[in-house]
């Protein structure tokens, strides 16, 4: 196949890359026995350095151990971004563990779902929220709880969410009572590593981590990504960067439980020797705050990270010089937010492109200065040693340049499957390559463009509709903060396309309004027919709007 990205490929990037097959933990000591006094994360001001961070590790994964945990068994982090996630993440794989990363924001049931598909043995939480552990524990699969407080690893004098360093002890005191299964987080760390497990793993075959998808499909999987796939992804992204090892600092702005944080903020800050600035939930005055007094180098957000420091009326009175690579992942950048943190912050913000079982990231724009070689719109070229192309609908042959199909993607990135689920991982992959889901098209210099998902399509009177167009069409009204399409059941088209919209602040739009403002824009089959006005619209925890849930509503409705 040809690969037309390659006449615009970054000079100072390679195109391959020899990986090591090493564990993923194994990036961290490498990092630790060379820069043992570098910063690894800086949480509310207190600094941890590598060398302290491996051997935390080292204690937790003993720990692990002494509590019969051994290799293959899967360890589940119910945690937001704090010292204890990164250490049980990290101490869960050097003791052979599989780790699944439970969303913090999770209720009973979700979480009671992923623990028990996943089989986890031991799970890691925080002490103010035990209690909904405890309430559903005897439901699970769960042998051994772990309780870490979020004041351990804090300043004296700091607090979070009201939280002072004192308030939790009788939480976590009580709770410790009650089990001799229940664990002090802090007390395991004094542990030692004594016990540390002989481990054999094979990077290509053995799984690091269970990382379930966020059920915008309407049915969470499990994606077994394995210690290579983890490895080649934070090493082709770092070289993508062209960033500096050992004086990057990232800004964890996104939670640790997604993938696309895990690799961009975490992995590849580990690998690069760089620090990392834990938010333990996002918030945009403190994001910039911090930018400013961490001197931020690498802001791995998502549209909607930007979009809320676009709104903030005061965000032109930091000081964002520091920051050198901004990219935009998870969901469609919208390119008014685009253009005007470039001007706010004077850097260039480009968007990427991946998904979870690609650990995740394939495609991404050059982080180009000079804006030369970025596509606005465009989720860029591949990265190193990855390989994409758009297949035709009917035939499954490649398409011409400029044709829609579905995204292929090739690469060491790519998962190994799905947990327990082997014809649906027969359905995905094929011929070693990952069917994706996603309708797109590839231009003449490679640049590559995501339409939509082939699930979302709108089926009106024989025609094929993208929510996605519309939406960037919506988007473009100055009164509009926030727009998802969907198609709705009707007997005579089929289906037509709905919008649900969200206004800015003090603005006001009708309904007649915005269809007439679509109707000038677009051909006559892909008129809006409808739209509904609504203060939020539902997303993930990172902000990629739920059009399901959307068109279930309206599925509702209608029965």
């Amino acid at each position: 196949m040809s690969k037309p990205w390659l006449k615009v490929w970054p000079e100072s990037v390679p195109e391959s890359i020899q990986y090591p097959e090493v564990p993923l933990y194994e990036l961290l000591t490498r990092t630790a026995t060379t820069y043992p006094k570098n910063v690894a994360m800086i949480f509310f001001g207190n600094r941890i350095t590598y060398e302290e961070l491996s051997v935390h590790t080292d204690n937790f994964a003993a720990a692990l151990s002494k509590q019969g945990v051994k290799k293959g068994d899967r360890v589940a982090l119910f945690l937001p971004n704090v010292p204890e996630f990164v250490i049980a993440y990290y101490g869960a794989m050097k003791c052979g563990g599989i780790v699944t990363a439970v969303n913090p924001a999770s209720k009973e049931r979700d979480l009671v779902c992923q623990v028990n598909d996943a089989e986890a043995v031991a799970l890691v939480t925080l002490d103010t929220t035990y209690s909904l552990v405890e309430n559903v524990w005897d439901r699970t699969t769960v042998k051994h709880v772990i309780v870490a407080r979020i004041q351990d690893f804090m300043p004296r004098g700091t607090s979070f969410g009201g939280l002072s360093n004192s308030s939790s002890t009788k939480i976590l005191s009580h709770s410790l009572t009650q089990s001799p299964n229940v664990h002090s987080f802090n007390e395991l760390l004094e542990f030692g590593n004594d016990h540390s497990p002989n481990l054999k793993l094979s990077p290509k075959v053995d799984v690091a981590v269970l990382q379930y998808t966020d059920g915008t499909t309407g049915i969470p999987r499990g994606v077994m990504l394995t210690h290579y796939n983890l490895v080649s992804n934070a090493i082709m992204f770092a070289e993508w960067l062209m960033a500096m090892t050992g004086s990057e600092v990232f800004l964890t702005a996104l939670p640790f439980c997604d993938v696309y944080s895990m690799t961009t903020s975490m992995n590849d800050a580990i690998f690069l020797a760089s620090s990392m600035v834990l938010m333990p939930r996002y918030d945009s005055k403190a994001a910039l705050e911090s930018i400013e007094r961490n001197r931020v180098t690498v802001f791995c957000g998502s549209p909607t990270t930007y979009d809320m420091l676009m709104q903030r009326p005061d965000v032109g009175k930091y000081d964002l010089s520091s920051v050198k690579f901004c990219i935009s992942g998870e969901a469609p950048l919208n390119v008014e937010v685009q253009r005007r943190y470039m001007k706010v912050a004077g850097c260039v913000l480009v968007e990427g492109y991946g998904l979870t079982e690609c650990s995740p990231i394939t495609h991404c724009n050059p982080s180009d200065k000079s804006m030369k070689t970025f596509k606005v719109g465009s989720v860029g070229i591949p990265l190193p040693d990855t390989e994409a192309k758009i297949v035709e609908f009917r035939t499954g042959k490649e398409a011409k340049v400029g044709k829609v199909g579905e995204l292929l993607v090739r690469g060491p990135q790519v998962m190994k499957g799905y947990w327990n689920l082997p014809e649906e991982t027969d359905v995905v992959l094929r011929d070693g390559w990952l069917y994706t889901g996603d309708i797109g098209k590839m231009d003449d210099d490679g640049y590559f463009f995501i339409l939509d998902r082939k699930t979302d399509l709108i089926r009106y009177k024989g025609y094929i509709i993208y929510p996605r167009e519309l939406e960037d069409v919506l988007l473009e009204h100055p009164a509009i903060r926030d727009v998802a399409v969907v198609g709705k059941a009707d007997e005579i088209a089929g289906e037509i396309p709905k919008a649900f919209v969200t206004l800015k602040e003090d603005a006001t739009a009708s309904e007649e309004e915005l269809i007439d403002f679509v109707k000038k824009r677009v051909a006559a089959y892909k008129y809006i027919r409808e739209i509904e006005f609504k203060k939020e619209l539902p997303k993930t925890l990172l902000g990629r709007t739920l059009r399901r849930e959307l068109a279930k509503e309206e599925t509702e409705r209608s029965l």
